[in-house]
C-alpha cells in the first residue's frame, strides 16, 4: 500500500490533468486526499490483517469527494471483507476484487467498454480468477492482474464514455485517459514493488 500512496501522489498531477480534459479536473486532487485519510488512519490503526488494511484503505476512499472517491472505497471494501486471515491467499483476493468489481458495476452502473474505472477492474478481476484456477500463487496472480488492468486502462484512451462525467463531454473524451481506470492500473502495478 505504501508503494501505491507513493506513487498515487506522484501521479496526482497527471491524473487530475487527464480528469480535467474529460471530467471536472479533481480526481488527481481527491485521490491524494483520500490516500492522506488513509495514512493517517493507518498509523493511528495499525492493521492485523490484510484484511483490515483493506478496510482502512476502504474508509480513507470512502469519506472523499466526488464520485470516484467512494466507488473506491466500496472496490477496497469488498477486498478487506474477503478475508480475515492473517495472509491474503490468491482466491481471497480474486474473491475480494470481483465482489468490490460488482459493486461499483451495480452502484455505477457502468460496464466493461464505458470508459470508466470498470474497464480495468473487470479485466483484473477476471485474470485473478484465471490465476486461481490455474493454480498460481499471489505474485503470479497480481502480475496477470496487473498486465490486464493496464491494457484495460490504455483502452480507455480511444473509447467513447457512456458513465461518469467523461460521459458529458462525449467525443471530446476520447483520446483521453480514464484516470479511475489509470489508478486501478496503477494499484496493480504497485503491489507487484
Amino acid at each position: 500500500m505504501a508503494s501505491f500512496q507513493r506513487r498515487s501522489e506522484a501521479e496526482a498531477t497527471e491524473l487530475g490533468e487527464l480528469d480535467r480534459r474529460a471530467g471536472d479536473g479533481d480526481f488527481g486532487a481527491n485521490i491524494r486526499r483520500a490516500l492522506r485519510r488513509v495514512e493517517r488512519r493507518l498509523d493511528e490503526a495499525p492493521p492485523a490483517t490484510p484484511g483490515e488494511l483493506f478496510l482502512g484503505v476502504a474508509h480513507g476512499f470512502l469519506n472523499t469527494g466526488g464520485t470516484s472517491g467512494p466507488l473506491f472505497g466500496l472496490w477496497f471494501r469488498g477486498i478487506g471483507q474477503a478475508s480475515d486471515a492473517p495472509v491474503m491467499t490468491l482466491a481471497a483476493l480474486a474473491k475480494g476484487v470481483d465482489v468490490g468489481t460488482a459493486t461499483v458495476q451495480r452502484l455505477g452502473k457502468a460496464r466493461p467498454g464505458d470508459k470508466t474505472m470498470v474497464d480495468a477492474m473487470a479485466p483484473a478481476a477476471d485474470a485473478l480468477a484465471a490465476a486461481v484456477a490455474d493454480g498460481l500463487d499471489v505474485a503470479g496472480g497480481v502480475a496477470l492482474a496487473a498486465e490486464a488492468a493496464r491494457a484495460g486502462a490504455l483502452a480507455t484512451e480511444s473509447m467513447r464514455a457512456r458513465r461518469g462525467r467523461a460521459a458529458y463531454v462525449g467525443d471530446l473524451a476520447r483520446g483521453v485517459l480514464d484516470p479511475g481506470a489509470l489508478t486501478v492500473a496503477l494499484f496493480f502495478d504497485s503491489a507487484l514493488a
